[in-house]
């Protein structure tokens, strides 16, 4: 019973000291890790990607990726540094590449500003917005800790256990960021929950409006994005995320806040 309510004592204590807030959109998290340790791992699982993969270079759409993703990654920067966060920002190495994989409707960002798009989604964004609603969701992903946020959910699930049996939270913690950013295993990438996509859309539509990219074409894309499926199979890129109808009235729930952005990006 004494070393229940010591475990019991010892999960409330690292919630309450652990809580990460967006600061788009509110939403709150679990963050036992910092950048200087989880983002070793997902550099290493990145630089596996690009030796294994046939990435696309000096051509219109490898600049198109390059152009857009940089865009966003000084929207971004610019606004964490308006409220005073860019430490929170500390170890990023931006990196934008084009894959050349015409049959996977895809892209990703990995913690610490590591980004992949295929070439297969490219003609599903048509354009360089089409492209911002994509980079914008995934770089999202990065700057809203869900990484770290996922690590430390499995952190906690495991934390009763593994204490009881003699293990450290720094092996412990270790372990789990080793286990869901396996470097030697090839590339797996963290599948995130609804409330983490939902998150994902709405800070994703507010940095592309700060890019000055028009945020009303987003629910449009996700429109084409379900088209892309033809009606059999689920692309990866949607496998976990919200209903396509739901998240597109999200979207156009929060469209006023993003036009503010878009135009006062404009202004400057």
């Amino acid at each position: 019973m004494k070393v229940k309510k010591i475990l019991v004592s010892t999960w409330i204590a690292l919630t309450l000291a652990s809580c990460a807030t967006n600061p788009l959109t509110g939403r709150k998290s679990l963050s036992f890790v910092s950048n200087s340790q989880i983002l070793p791992s997902s550099f290493q699982q990145y630089s596996q990607v690009l030796t294994s993969s046939k990435i696309i270079t000096g051509t219109k759409d490898s600049k198109e990726v390059s152009e857009v993703g940089n865009r966003i990654k000084a929207a971004a920067e610019a606004y964490y540094a308006s409220i005073g966060k860019s430490s929170a920002l500390e170890g990023y190495e931006w990196q934008f590449v084009l894959i050349e994989d015409p049959k996977n409707i895809n892209a990703w960002c990995m913690p610490g500003g590591k980004v992949a798009v295929y070439s297969g989604i490219l003609p599903v964004c048509k354009d360089d917005t089409g492209l911002a609603v994509v980079l914008g969701h995934e770089i999202a992903h990065a700057l809203a800790g869900h990484g770290a946020e996922k690590i430390s959910q499995t952190y906690v699930s495991q934390l009763g256990g593994q204490l009881l049996g003699g293990v450290t939270n720094n092996q412990l913690l270790n372990g789990v960021i080793g286990e869901l950013y396996p470097v030697a295993s090839g590339v797996t990438l963290l599948k995130y929950g609804r409330k983490q996509e939902s998150d994902a859309d709405e800070m994703g539509l507010y940095i592309m409006a700060m890019a000055g990219y028009d945020p009303r074409q987003a629910p449009i894309f996700w429109e084409r994005m379900v088209e892309a499926t033809g009606g059999s199979s689920t692309p990866e890129f949607l496998s976990t995320h919200p209903d396509p109808k739901n998240r597109i009235e999200d979207l156009n729930r929060i469209m006023p806040k993003a036009l503010e952005y878009y135009y006062a990006s404009k202004k400057k």
